[in-house]
């Protein structure tokens, strides 16, 4: 890493990284934002505004030492030259201004060299201020070029690691008293057997920080750190922040669709697993291990479905006569 001052406020720095893989194949990562919640550790999610092959603008939210922010950041993709500009909108403080490139460099041997690019200035030159963006553009841009490096250098084996699963309910109840159900999450240990306490933080308007107990199929413990941005009336997106040893992210989304035949609530579910050594044991083990999170996570979030869909239809079982099928 290099860092200079190019004028009386602008800050530059440089981070590269080798990656044994193909150019092309490494920029695809960068390039499809849409995988950064499965890529780096620290975003929650992306969503994309407008754009198209050339051009487009993003909304990201990151989770940074327990905090969670958002911005709106521009991109230009020179998909034939591989690099990608990017340029946030209205930076947070005490950002000014933030901007960069990612520049991928061909290597002998089906390799790249990863260039990563910053410029930024603090809000009124504030020494402090610099001091703060500089470590964290050091410590972000680090920790991303590790991940890239991690994932990209997995090739094929990565598809054999990604697992998506979803479970539908369809709900004879209106939009509104369901996506209440998803988004009060203060109020399930209270309403589903499978959750034994939750404390959620929402100091963000529609951000949610989640830490929960649950029991995972033997009945063990089980804590969850995650964080919801949710989107009234109609998505709630998560990631699982702090994710077992066997899980490099999870990451999920609750959607609402009303239809003809009523109200569809879908639970969806991608889990990147840990890839272990290479063992030829490994393989089957880590795909029991994978079902048994599958599983697991299939059953509680059908149990939250089913239990949305008696409240807000208004035939939940008296208290005594409830099924605990989920512990």
């Amino acid at each position: 890493m290099t860092s200079s001052v190019t004028g009386a406020r602008t800050v530059a720095s440089t981070h590269t990284a080798f990656v044994a893989a193909p150019p092309r194949a490494v920029f695809r990562l960068i390039a499809e934002a849409t995988l950064w919640p499965y890529l780096f550790p620290a975003i929650v999610h992306v969503e994309r505004l407008a754009g198209g092959v050339a051009e487009e603008r993003l909304r990201l939210w990151t989770v940074n030492n327990g905090a969670v922010g958002n911005w709106v950041s521009r991109r230009s993709l020179d998909r034939e030259g591989l690099r990608i500009r990017f340029r946030q909108e209205s930076p947070l403080p005490p950002v000014a201004s933030m901007s960069g490139e990612w520049v991928f460099v061909p290597l002998p041997g089906n390799a790249t060299s990863v260039v990563l690019l910053h410029e930024f200035q603090a809000i009124d030159d504030d020494p402090a201020g610099t001091m703060l963006i500089k470590q964290a553009v050091d410590r972000n841009s680090t920790a991303e070029l590790s991940a890239l490096r991690s994932t990209a250098e997995l090739g094929d084996r990565l598809a054999t690691l990604v697992h998506s699963f979803s479970e539908t309910v369809t709900i004879d109840a209106p939009l509104e008293p369901v996506y209440d159900f998803l988004h009060r999450a203060g109020e399930w240990p209270r309403q589903l057997p499978h959750v034994s306490r939750l404390v959620v933080d929402e100091a963000v308007p529609n951000v949610q920080t989640i830490e929960m107990d649950t029991g995972d199929a033997e009945g063990r413990p089980l804590t969850t750190e995650m964080v919801r941005v949710c989107f009234p009336h109609h998505t709630i997106v998560y990631k699982q922040t702090r994710p077992p040893e066997t899980m490099a992210t999870h990451v999920g989304r609750w959607q609402l669709h009303p239809t003809a035949e009523g109200l569809r609530v879908t639970a969806h579910n991608t889990v990147l697993m840990r890839p272990g050594r290479d063992d030829p044991r490994r393989p089957e083990v880590r795909e029991q291990v994978g079902e048994a999170i599958r599983q697991g996570l299939r059953r509680n979030c059908l149990a939250t479905l089913l239990r949305a869909k008696e409240t807000t239809e208004g035939t939940v079982p008296p208290e005594g006569e409830r099924a605990d099928t989920v512990r």
